[in-house]
C-alpha cells in the first residue's frame, strides 16, 4: 500500500476511506464489458490513489516544516516571492501569481448556444448605452397625460394646476403644440375645449409670448401633421382664427407670419386661410365661437341674455361693483360692445336709468373692464340701429348726441369717436377736417420714413395748418414706427427733436397720453407696445423733447395700475439709468456709442476745423454724422465760448445754419446758451468782456428765432 513513512501521515480515518476506494475501484473493473483483465486496472487505481496520497502528505510535510502546523486540517498555502500568503481557490486553479489549472489555455472559453446545457447567465455582461433624457423630453412626456385627462374631465382648475407644478414656464409652447394637434384629430368637442382651456390659461399661466411661438411651431408643422390628419390646414386655421378673437393672439400675428412663411407651404395656406375667411367674415366672433357644435361655453344668444340680465337687474339695485363683477363673469371681453350697446338702449329706453347707465359705462371704462375700442365699436353698434330707436324715442338722437359729448369730456369714450346728427349726416365739420387731417399725417409720415428728409416734412406740416391735432401727428408717428423696423423707430425720435419749433411741450405731452391710453389696444397689434413705447418716452426725454416734470405731468392724466402707467414707471427707469443717453441712443441701432468726452473733443476738432477752413456745409455734416442730436447743446456751447475767445463771430453763421437746417433743435440751442450763460462767471476770468459779448449774441439769437421765448438772460440760481 504504501511505506509506513508515509502512512505516518494517514489518519485511520483516511486509510478506512482509502481501502474502500479501491475495492470498490477493483468491483468496477471486474464488472465493466470493456474491461476483460480487470487486474490491470485495480493496480493502476491503485497507483494513482497512491501517488494522490504521497502528494498531499509532502505537501502537508512541507507546510508543517514551515511553521504552518500539521495535521490533516492544515488548508494549502502558498505564498509569493514576496513572502505574502496567497489562499489557493477550492477547484485548485489558483490565485493571483499561480500558474492556474492543468487545462488552463489562453484562448477565450466560448459558450455553444446550442449545447443543452447553455445557460444565458454564463454569458459575460456588456454595457448598453442608454439615451439621456433632457428636461424638453421630459416635459412633452408630462403634458400628454395632463391634455388627455382634461378631454375626460373637463376640469380646467385641474389642468391649469398641473401645469403650474410642472414648472418650465419657458416649454408651455410646447404645451400648445400638443393641446392643439391633439384635439384636431379629435372630434368638435375636444376643439372646443382646447380652445377654451388656452384662453383660461392665457396670461396667468402660458404667457402671452409662450402662445405665439406655440402657433409657430404648429404653422411649421402642417405639413407633416396634414399626412394623418386631412383636413390640419382648415383646421388650424380655425383655431389661429378662434385665437384671435378669444384675444390671445393679435391680429399682427397673421401679417407677421406670411413674412417668415414660404409661399408654397400649408403653413401660408392656414394663415390665408384664417385671414380671409374666418377673421373678414361679418359677425365673424359669433360664427367662430358657435363653428365647433357641443360648445363648452354658452351660445352667443345666451351671452346676450345673461347681459339684458344683468343691466335689467343693475337699474334695480344700482351696485356698480356687482354689475362689474358680473361683466367681468361673463368671460367674453371680445363681445363687451354687446354690453355697451344694450346699456346704452335701456338708457334711451328708461329716462331714470340713464344716470346709472353712463355711472357704469365709466366705471368699467375706468377700470379697465371695457376697453376703448369695444366701448367705440359699442357706440358705433348703436347709431346703426339709431334711426329705428327715433320711431319708438323721437329725442333719441339728441339724447344720444348729449352722452356722447359727456362721454368724450369726461374721458371714457375716444374723442374721435364719429356720431350723427339729427338728419342722419356728420353733425358738424369737425369730423371731415380730422379725418382728412389723419390722412394727411399718416401720407406725409409714409413719405419721411421713405426720404428721410426732415425739412421737407417740417414745410409739409405747416402748409398742412391745424396745429391743434398736432398731439394725433405725434400719436400717428408713433404708432406707425413701433410696427416697423429699428430705422423708422429711430427716424420718428429724430424727427420728434426736430419739431420743437412746430410742436409744443403741451403738444407732445398730450400725444404721449393718448399713446399711453391706448396702449392696451395697441398691444393687439404690437406684441411688444409696451416696451417700445417706454423707449418713446425715455428717448424723448434724453433728446430734451420732454423734461423729466412732464413724466409726472402724464402720470397724473393715466388710470393708476393702468398698463400705460407701467409703461410710464419703466420708461422713468430708463431714463434715470446709468449711462441713458448712450444706452438710450443705440436702442434702435442709431448713434454710434461714443462715450461724452469723445463726443466732446469730436466737436470741438470739427468746430476748429471750421474756424480754419471757413465750409459750413462741411461743418454741418460733420455734426450730422455725430448721431447725437440729444448732445447738440454742447455744439452750441463750445461754440459761443469759442466766438468769445478768438473774437470772430463767423462761427455765429454756423449755428444759423444749423438752426435753419433742422440739425439744432431750439430746445437744444437755447440749452447751449443756458449753460454759457450759467458758466459767465468761470469764463469771465480769462475773457473780461465774456459778458458783454454774451449779450450781444443773445439779442442776435433772439432777432434770429433761435431760443425760446422763456429764455432768460439772469444767471439761473
Amino acid at each position: 500500500m504504501a511505506s509506513p513513512r508515509n502512512e505516518g501521515f494517514l489518519t485511520q480515518d483516511q486509510r478506512e476511506k482509502l481501502r474502500i476506494a479501491v475495492q470498490n475501484a477493483e468491483t468496477l473493473s471486474l464488472a465493466s464489458p470493456r474491461s476483460p483483465t480487470g487486474g490491470s486496472t485495480s493496480s493502476l487505481l491503485q497507483q494513482y490513489e497512491l501517488q494522490k496520497e504521497q502528494q498531499r502528505a509532502a505537501a502537508a510535510a512541507a507546510a508543517a516544516r514551515g511553521g504552518g502546523g500539521g495535521g490533516g486540517g492544515v488548508r494549502h498555502v502558498r505564498r509569493t516571492h514576496s513572502g505574502k500568503p496567497i489562499k489557493v481557490k477550492k477547484d485548485g486553479a489558483g490565485g493571483k501569481g499561480t500558474w492556474g489549472k492543468l487545462i488552463d489555455t489562453d484562448t477565450d472559453a466560448c459558450l455553444d448556444r446550442n449545447d443543452p446545457n447553455y445557460d444565458s447567465d454564463e454569458e459575460p455582461y456588456e454595457l448598453v448605452e442608454a439615451p439621456v433624457s433632457t428636461p424638453v423630453d421630459d416635459y412633452k412626456k408630462s403634458v400628454v397625460p395632463i391634455i388627455e385627462e382634461y378631454f375626460s374631465n373637463g376640469d380646467v382648475k385641474l389642468a391649469a394646476s398641473d401645469l403650474k407644478e410642472l414648472g418650465y414656464d419657458d416649454f408651455h409652447r410646447y404645451f400648445v403644440k400638443k393641446l392643439v394637434s391633439m384635439a384636431m384629430d379629435r372630434h368638435d368637442k375636444e376643439k372646443e375645449m382646447a380652445s377654451v382651456l388656452l384662453s383660461s390659461l392665457y396670461g396667468d399661466v402660458i404667457s402671452s409670448t409662450q402662445i405665439r411661438l406655440g402657433f409657430v411651431m404648429l404653422l411649421e408643422a402642417v405639413d407633416d401633421l396634414a399626412v394623418d390628419i386631412l383636413d390640419a390646414v382648415d383646421v388650424l386655421a380655425l383655431f389661429i382664427a378662434r385665437a384671435v378673437v378669444d384675444d390671445i393672439l393679435p391680429p399682427a400675428f397673421l401679417s407677421r407670419e406670411k413674412a417668415s412663411l414660404s409661399e408654397s407651404s400649408k403653413g401660408m395656406q392656414v394663415v390665408q386661410i384664417a385671414e380671409k375667411s374666418y377673421l373678414s367674415a361679418p359677425h365673424h366672433a359669433e360664427l367662430l365661437e358657435r363653428r365647433w357644435g357641443g360648445s363648452t361655453r354658452t351660445t352667443v344668444d345666451a351671452v346676450k341674455l345673461r347681459v339684458t340680465d344683468l343691466l335689467k337687474e343693475y337699474i334695480k339695485n344700482g351696485d356698480t361693483a356687482e354689475a362689474c363683477r358680473c361683466i367681468r363673469e361673463l368671460a367674453v371681453p371680445f363681445f363687451h360692445h354687446e354690453v355697451v350697446k344694450r346699456a346704452l338702449t335701456l338708457g334711451m329706453e328708461s329716462p331714470n336709468a340713464e344716470a346709472l347707465i353712463v355711472k357704469l359705462l365709466k366705471e368699467a371704462s375706468e377700470e379697465l373692464l371695457i376697453s376703448s375700442s369695444q366701448m367705440m365699436k359699442g357706440f358705433s353698434r348703436f347709431v346703426d340701429s339709431l334711426d329705428d330707436l327715433c320711431l319708438d324715442i323721437p329725442s333719441a338722437k339728441s339724447q344720444f348726441q348729449a352722452l356722447v359729448s359727456k362721454a368724450v369730456s369726461e374721458g371714457w369714450l375716444d374723442s374721435s369717436f364719429v356720431h350723427l346728427g339729427a338728419n342722419g349726416d356728420v353733425q358738424d365739420d369737425e369730423y371731415e377736417k380730422l379725418r382728412r387731417y389723419k390722412r394727411e399725417a399718416v401720407s406725409m409720415i409714409h413719405e419721411y420714413f421713405l426720404s428721410d428728409d426732415v425739412p421737407e416734412l417740417l414745410r409739409s406740416l405747416k402748409e398742412l395748418g391745424f396745429p391743434e391735432y398736432n398731439p394725433i401727428f405725434i400719436k400717428k408717428l408713433i404708432t406707425i414706427a413701433m410696427d416697423r423696423k429699428n430705422r423708422e423707430k429711430e427716424m420718428a425720435s429724430v424727427l420728434l427733436s426736430s419739431c420743437m419749433e412746430l410742436f409744443s411741450t403741451e403738444d407732445i405731452v398730450k400725444g404721449f397720453i393718448m399713446l399711453l391710453e391706448s396702449a392696451e389696444d395697441t398691444a393687439l397689434d404690437i406684441l411688444d407696445a409696451s416696451d417700445e413705447l417706454s423707449l418713446f418716452l425715455a428717448r424723448a426725454v434724453i433728446d430734451d423733447v420732454l423734461a423729466p416734470l412732464n413724466l409726472d405731468e402724464i402720470s397724473s392724466k393715466l388710470t393708476p395700475n393702468c398698463s400705460g402707467a407701467e409703461t410710464l414707471n419703466m420708461a422713468r427707469s430708463l431714463a434715470t439709468a446709468r449711462h441713458a443717453g448712450e444706452r438710450l441712443l443705440r436702442c434702435w441701432g442709431g448713434g454710434t456709442g461714443w462715450a461724452v468726452e469723445d463726443a466732446k473733443d469730436k466737436i470741438a476738432k470739427l468746430l476748429e476745423e471750421y474756424e480754419t477752413g471757413g465750409d459750413v456745409g462741411e461743418a454741418c455734416n460733420c455734426i450730422r454724422e455725430l448721431h447725437m442730436p440729444f448732445f447738440n447743446h454742447e455744439v452750441v456751447k463750445k461754440a459761443l465760448v469759442m466766438a468769445m475767445e478768438k473774437k470772430n463771430e463767423r462761427i455765429l453763421s454756423l449755428l444759423q445754419e444749423c438752426f435753419g437746417e433742422g440739425i439744432i433743435t431750439i430746445n437744444q440751442m437755447t440749452k447751449g446758451f443756458s449753460r454759457v450763460r450759467d458758466g459767465l462767471d468761470d469764463l469771465a476770468l480769462d475773457i473780461p468782456d465774456a459778458r458783454e459779448k454774451f449779450l450781444s449774441y443773445v439779442e442776435h439769437a433772439k432777432k434770429s428765432g433761435w431760443l425760446l421765448p422763456s429764455f432768460s438772460v439772469a444767471t439761473s440760481a
